[in-house]
């Protein structure tokens, strides 16, 4: 697997697993910049893990607390845009 399509993964990975709702509909349009802001803290923090079944999402969130600042606002923002996408009921 090439190393763009273990970043786009782990961008769809984590939009689906902490951004829940409507994440499909918004995981393509953000996966570039979190997949940008978090690829060295997945290099780092999760060495080893293999993309799919929710596996690099899941190693993510359990290192949260120690993702970089620049991880943590793309995710940030990107769990706000999919908040946003909610239709009113």
């Amino acid at each position: 697997m090439k190393p763009i399509t273990v970043i786009a993964s782990l961008a769809l990975g984590i939009a689906s697993t902490w951004a829940p709702a409507r994440a499909a509909e918004t995981a393509p349009a953000a996966a570039g910049p979190v997949a940008e802001a978090c690829k060295k803290d997945m290099e780092t923090l999760c060495p080893g893990v293999q993309p799919g079944d929710g596996r690099v999402a899941a190693c993510m969130k359990e290192h949260r607390r120690k993702l970089s600042d620049g991880c943590k606002a793309a995710l940030k923002a990107q769990r706000g845009a999919a908040k946003g996408a909610k239709p009113s009921a």
